[in-house]
């Protein structure tokens, strides 16, 4: 079952739960357009000296008076408005109209109820800006370098007056040391983790090269409770990525956002002029913008365009539509500021995001605020040295150790008070009496592993995977699993790890044993990017011909439970010695030596090829077990790909990149008792193509050949999954062993539409619903060779049977497999059901035509 870590390790941090208070009079300033809230707007009573603005979410707040009775409503580009108050009045909500703005001897007349794109003086400044925005993309100089500090702050959000009088506020008072008001929503918070990076981008425009360099990075509070502390920053980091407004597509919140400056933005977004102003110092025309369909995946929000004929961006706000269909986000705000170089090139220098979050109304919401300042443009030649560095994101060896002094020297904006104790405040937190069972609970959940240690002496060794403790199968029945793995804590370099399991059916011990070196010193994994290890591994157990194809462990409880009974399997016993490399260029190989003793038991047998074909088998033909001996070399690569690393594996948080995997496996007869010569090719490709607003399609493509003559169990079987929780790439209606081949191809498409349709449908857009598409097909054949019905070959097995009937099949070269399913996902925000059906090979008894699957799965 996929499992949302990034989600929940963001959401579980909202601890706290309070009311709301009002106080004066407050409301939302709204534009009577576009409904989407207005910063910046002037509040005040006339001739009083007493006023305010509203911030980013249209919010403000002003103080009552006795016998002041009307309030102003003011800003440039919209009408005026003055309301009379009653008594009493606590909450006021305003609409304000566009006033009619000239430009250029041009009137707009902006109206709700009608726009077009045709003779829309809006629209047509709006090609002028996409047609120059090439010019203001750095990729088109020869070289170029810059210095970033980015500072991500996560915060408690939301904690109000009345709180800080009752509950843990006030049985613990240091709590109230650390809030502060944030100065985007005016709203007190607690901040509970901040981290800062330093780093320098260098780019080379031929042969093109970019890379990242990062300096100094520091980091306090709430996830340096957790052993895989560093998958708060990579997850925050790809969750609120950095922003490039001239992109087609801006990458946010792990999807795809139109941008307002996108080639497809005339079609998705409405454009309206506002006015023309100053904005320091420069002449701006000042554009609105909103999302035809407001539940799209698109932002609403102002850009401040130079009024000359470089039409390039000087400032853009930008925020998330109040019906977006967007989950767990409240409020999302990003404004940018851009500066003009001496060379005349408009850079950016500041790109700020506050996000407000919250997994539901009653619990307490989380603020993720992003800081980022851009400084030193430079454009001459780089060294050429600094691009021979390994990988696009290079770590200096001393980033984790950098001086106060270093980060008073790179840091642009200071820290404020709660930031700079931040490991004071944690320190007294953990005082908190029971905070250390909400940890360990959320580390159990979080990390699906139970740790031995304690912040002050951590883990040397884990408990776990939990979710196979406790499973079921065949032959097992109930299944009692107990697994462990020693971490860095222990030593850098050696780790171990292993399980034992008991059947209450078969009565029997099935255990596995690791034992991994590191080349490279380890943190806690032995697989922390880049991998270079050497694992020997022994294995006693049962197996499905299908557990290889599984994405999660195969005791994993979740996927016990089958379409279909699995009562064809083995006694596998492993013995096996793996060598990993991996290139921070994203190119990685493995290569490995296996010794397997292969005994099959349940209802499938290993009968001899005979003539007698369709008789009950002979003892003399019935085969105990079979053994071989192989080497197995597999080469990877996924430029791009970046990870989290979890105590069961890594994660990949980037599924940009596309994957390119090579696999041979070649067996060796007479070698340790190996009975069989053969040589097993496979190689895939996956890739995801971005569609802009039409959401994502997920294709692979896999083939391969076995091409010598061999017994069914070492032919090609498709990657099949029988339980009830659908995956990326299987088939979900193909039975255990069904086909048999020894050459293939196959393809499988997902086409996730975002919610496309269904934001277009009245009622259910309110849903949020989104829908998937897929379809996978595969090819197959069985040559004569390793056909036991067209050849006498003894060293060929008969196909595996049930009740005297054959149970596999060969596939007809001419006719595919073919499946395709439509899901549904986002339900309550969380769960993902699928309907899927089988469309060729009808007749083979036994089979599923059509069925349910499902699937956990939190996204934004």
């Amino acid at each position: 079952m996929k499992q949302p870590y990034s989600k929940l390790l963001i959401l579980l941090l909202a601890l706290f739960v309070t009311p709301q208070l009002s106080a004066q009079i407050r409301g939302v300033i709204t534009d009577s357009l576009t409904q989407e809230p207005l910063m910046y707007i002037s509040v005040f009573y006339e001739g009083k000296g007493v006023g305010g603005i509203s911030n980013a979410k249209g919010e403000y707040q002003i103080e009552t008076h006795r016998g002041w009775n009307e309030i102003t409503f003011s800003s440039i580009g919209y009408i005026t408005k003055v309301i009379k108050i009653a008594p009493g009045t606590k909450v006021l909500n305003v609409k304000l109209k566009p006033s009619d703005m000239m430009l250029d001897e041009v009137v707009v007349k902006p109206q709700k109820e009608k726009y077009t794109r045709k003779n829309n003086p809006a629209v047509d400044f709006m090609r002028q800006v996409l047609a120059h925005k090439k010019a203001q993309k750095l990729e088109e100089n020869e070289y170029y370098q810059y210095n970033k500090y980015q500072k991500m702050k996560m915060s408690i959000n939301d904690v109000t007056p009345e709180s800080l009088e009752k509950g843990i506020y006030k049985k613990f008072a240091f709590l109230k040391d650390q809030i502060e008001v944030s100065p985007e929503t005016n709203k007190i918070i607690l901040p509970i983790s901040v981290q800062e990076t330093s780093s320098k981008t260098i780019f080379r425009k031929s042969p093109e090269s970019k890379k990242t360099i990062i300096e100094g990075l520091n980091s306090n509070g709430i996830g340096e409770f957790f052993s895989t502390g560093e998958m708060l920053g990579t997850i925050l980091n790809d969750v609120f990525s950095d922003i490039n407004i001239y992109d087609d597509d801006i990458r946010l919140l792990q999807r795809r956002f139109v941008s307002p400056i996108s080639d497809g933005g005339i079609s998705f977004y409405k454009y309206y002029l506002m006015d023309t102003l100053v904005v320091d110092r420069d002449t701006c025309v000042h554009l609105s913008f909103v999302p035809q369909n407001s539940q799209d995946f698109g932002f609403t929000g102002h850009l401040y365009v130079l009024k000359d004929s470089t039409y390039a961006v000087k400032k853009a706000t930008m925020n998330l539509p109040k019906k977006t269909g967007v989950n767990f986000v409240d409020n999302l705000d990003i404004v940018q500021q851009y500066e003009q170089l001496p060379n005349g090139n408009w850079v950016l220098i500041d790109d700020d995001m506050t996000v407000d979050l919250s997994l539901m109304k009653a619990i307490q919401g989380i603020q993720v605020k992003r800081t980022t300042k851009y400084a030193d443009y430079a454009f001459a030649p780089i060294e050429q040295r600094l691009f021979r560095l390994k990988g696009d994101i290079v770590k200096e060896a001393d980033m984790l150790n950098k001086s106060d002094d270093y980060w008073a020297s790179v840091r642009q904006v200071p820290l404020t008070k709660t930031e700079s104790t931040m490991d004071v405040f944690m320190n007294r937190i953990e005082q908190i009496p029971g905070f250390k069972y909400v940890i360990f609970g959320a580390k159990a959940l979080i990390e699906n592993h139970i740790e031995t240690g304690t912040k002050e002496h951590p883990s040397k060794f884990d408990i776990g995977p939990i979710n196979t403790m406790i499973s079921s199968n065949y032959l097992d029945g109930t299944r009692f699993r107990l697994s462990g793995m020693t971490t860095g804590k222990l030593n850098p370099h050696w780790f171990f790890s292993g399980y034992g399991a008991y059947g209450l059916k078969d009565k029997k011990w099935k255990y596995e044993a690791n034992a991994t070196y590191s080349f490279r010193k380890c943190d806690y994994f032995p697989w922390e990017f880049p991998k270079h290890f050497i694992t020997a591994s022994y294995r006693y157990d049962v197996m499905s011909p299908m557990d290889k194809f599984l994405a999660t462990d195969k005791d994993n409880v979740f996927v016990a439970w089958k379409t279909s009974t699995v009562d064809q399997m083995s006694y596998v016993r492993d013995a096996s010695l793996k060598y990993e490399m991996e290139l921070p260029s994203g190119f990685s190989v493995v290569a490995a030596a296996r010794h397997r003793q292969d005994t099959p038991t349940g209802n499938l047998q290993y009968v001899r090829n005979n003539p007698d074909k369709y008789s009950a088998p002979k003892p003399e033909n019935i085969i105990k077990d079979m053994t071989t001996s192989e080497l197995e070399m597999t080469l990877r690569y996924a430029p791009g790909e970046t990870f989290i690393n979890t105590k069961q594996r890594r994660r990949p948080v980037s599924l940009d990149a596309p994957v390119f995997t090579f696999t041979h496996t070649a067996g060796f007869k007479g070698v340790l008792g190996g009975e069989y010569n053969f040589n097993l090719t496979d190689v895939s490709i996956w890739k995801r193509f971005w569609l802009s607003s039409w959401g994502k399609i997920d294709v692979t493509l896999n083939a391969g050949a076995q091409w010598n003559t061999v017994p069914f169990p070492l032919l090609i079987l498709p990657a099949a999954n029988l339980s009830y929780i659908t995956q990326r790439e299987t088939f979900n209606l193909i039975n255990n062993m069904e086909f048999l081949n020894d050459r293939y191809a196959s393809m499988s498409l997902t086409y996730d539409m975002n919610g496309k349709l269904f934001n277009r449908l009245p009622l259910i857009k309110k849903l949020k619903w989104r829908e998937v598409f897929r379809f996978r097909t595969l090819y197959g054949n069985l040559t004569e060779k390793n056909n036991p019905f067209k050849s006498d070959n003894p060293d060929l097995f008969l196909f595996p049977t049930r009740d005297g009937s054959y149970t596999s099949y060969v596939m007809d070269p001419k006719l595919p497999y073919m499946e395709a399913s439509v899901g549904v996902y986002n339900i309550f925000k969380l769960l993902h059901v699928e309907y899927v059906r089988r469309l060729t090979y009808l007749d083979h008894p036994g089979i599923n035509k059509h069925g349910v699957r499902f699937m956990i799965q939190m996204v934004f």
